[in-house]
């Protein structure tokens, strides 16, 4: 590893061992980083130094920010958070908004004063922040004043948070008036390039919180690998789509993607299926990324769509069905790009182009990756054949002193936890999640978390959660409870049951269906057997 420009060593002294991580391939030309880098200084500052300060960046309804603009903001936000707010590079900054331009001026900012971004889902409660601030030692925080309720009953539970702005705030103390007093030019800190730079948080199936962490160095080799070569996105195009920036898939798509061409990003607070649509046509967007549920809704205004400059629409999150590919081929005339990824592994390595797609298939590796499809053994196995996948590339999975580590890597390669087959020509084909993730409408939940959640309310004995196959969203979250003597399971109390747990956790983790059983199906030992669930 280089020397590290952190003062505070919290990530580098938390890595995994590296004899627990997984070997990285860096054989692309593209690959070969120095030793100082810093991501803020290749994606954004560069463009302006180019002369290129004055092409748009960022828009969002009633707002548009060049490169320049963009480039001023993240500099005075960083020159409060060392000034002001006495960050020292290393320390964990929490990013708190919906997909806003300051929203990316913070993130930008962070990575400038070498700071770490730790990017927050907006529907998340102050009982999954919580976690996440303890987790990842986290001591300052930069959100959004429209999500503060949240974020002060957090900090009222974590006195290491010390350090907190509000920004869209108009008050003496909001970010945009320290950021006023402050200069807009800032020397961003020469960061090593495997310094850390994200904080990519995951429930995982357990529901406990794992952060991922990521370098400098990460967050250009997925610039360098999957968009050229089968995005081929240009300087021209407008990038719009709906994943929160807290998701890596969000924050490579809307982001970095289009930032590292020097193209503009198109940002929506509220990105649904209809403000998506209206989206792209306000603002003539050309490249979209959003999920297979948001593709099959939009696929009903194909004929309008066929009116706009939108050419390229990438897929994923979850699983991209035949029938949905077909749907929006035959609606808009563009062939969807399918891909996983994975907040391990920071972003997309099996994909395919326009031309190489096959109904069914996910596609190849990436350029930069290598995939194989592995017994529980880790022996390769051969074409056609369901086993667990396994990938290699410039970024791998980091998990912050977690012990689960050493279940993700494995003899140096990367076990996702999916279940894939390798047809004769090279493409993949997915199966199956290997573990208990519910993947809904492009949402990782984690079904104890969830029952968690309802065993918090009073009426609630017992109850085991798992996913349910869905056509709309791939899987809903499907509850199966035990009420307590005298309560009546009857669709009043599915509805209280369902409001209780969107105040609990982030709404979209709420159980779309609730069976109440007399008794829930389990072991001798009292285990809960989550197959008899799915069974029903």
């Amino acid at each position: 590893m280089h020397p590290s420009a952190h003062v505070d060593t919290f990530a580098r002294d938390h890595l995994p061992p590296a004899g627990q991580q997984p070997d990285y391939l860096f054989d692309l030309p593209a690959l070969q980083f120095p030793a100082r880098l810093n991501c803020a200084s290749e994606l954004l500052d560069r463009h302006v130094a180019e002369g290129r300060g004055q092409r748009v960046a960022v828009r969002a309804p009633g707002l548009c920010w060049t490169y320049a603009e963009l480039q001023a903001a993240a500099n005075r936000i960083a020159n409060v958070l060392v000034q002001s707010m006495g960050l020292v590079p290393g320390n964990r900054v929490l990013l708190r908004a919906p997909n806003n331009p300051m929203l990316v001026a913070c993130w930008f900012a962070v990575a400038k004063a070498g700071g770490i971004a730790v990017a927050t889902m907006p529907l998340l409660r102050a009982k999954e922040l919580g976690a996440i601030v303890r987790v990842g030692q986290v001591t300052h925080a930069l959100c959004d004043a429209a999500l503060a309720e949240e974020l002060r009953l957090t900090v009222q539970e974590a006195p290491g948070l010390g350090q907190v702005r509000y920004f869209h705030d108009d008050g003496p103390q909001g970010l945009e008036a320290a950021m006023a007093r402050a200069s807009p030019v800032f020397e961003n800190v020469a960061t090593a390039s495997d310094d850390c730079c994200i904080f990519g948080f995951t429930s995982g199936t357990t529901g406990v919180p794992k952060a991922t962490m990521h370098y400098h160095r990460d967050v250009m080799a997925i610039c360098a690998c999957w968009p050229p070569h089968l995005l081929r996105a240009n300087a021209d195009d407008v990038f719009i789509g709906s994943p929160p920036l807290a998701f890596t898939f969000g924050l490579g798509g809307l982001v970095l993607f289009p930032m590292a061409v020097g193209a503009s990003t198109v940002l929506l607070e509220k990105a649904g299926p209809q403000q998506l649509l209206q989206g792209i046509q306000d603002y003539g967007a050309t490249v979209c990324f959003t999920a297979p549920t948001s593709y099959r809704q939009m696929a009903a205004s194909g004929e309008l769509l066929r009116r706009t400059p939108l050419r390229k629409c990438v897929s994923a999150g979850e699983a991209l069905p035949a029938s949905a590919r077909a749907l929006w081929k035959q609606a808009t005339g563009i062939e969807l790009i399918d891909g996983i990824g994975a907040t391990e592994m920071l972003h997309i390595f099996i994909s395919h182009d326009e031309a190489t797609a096959r109904p069914g298939a996910t596609g190849k590796p990436v350029p930069g990756y290598r995939a194989k499809v592995v017994d529980e053994e880790g022996r390769e196995l051969p074409p056609g054949t369901v086993g667990k996948l396994a990938v290699q590339g410039p970024t791998g999975c980091r998990y912050l002193a977690d012990a689960r580590q050493q279940a993700y890597v494995r003899d140096g390669w990367n076990i996702t936890g999916d279940a894939y087959l390798m047809d004769a020509d090279g493409y993949f084909h997915y199966q199956a999640r290997t573990d208990d993730m519910i993947v809904s409408a492009g949402y990782n939940i984690a079904a104890p978390e969830v029952e968690d959640a309802l065993l918090a309310h009073p009426d609630v004995a017992e109850c085991g959660v798992v996913g349910q196959a869905d056509a709309e969203r791939g899987q809903i979250v499907k509850a199966f409870v035990v009420l307590r003597p005298g309560c009546v399971g009857d669709a009043a109390m599915v509805r209280t049951l369902q409001d209780f747990v969107k105040r609990t956790v982030a709404p979209y983790k709420y159980p779309r269906s609730i069976v109440f059983l007399e008794q829930l199906p389990r072991t001798s030992t009292g285990k809960l057997q989550r197959f008899k669930l799915h069974a029903r």
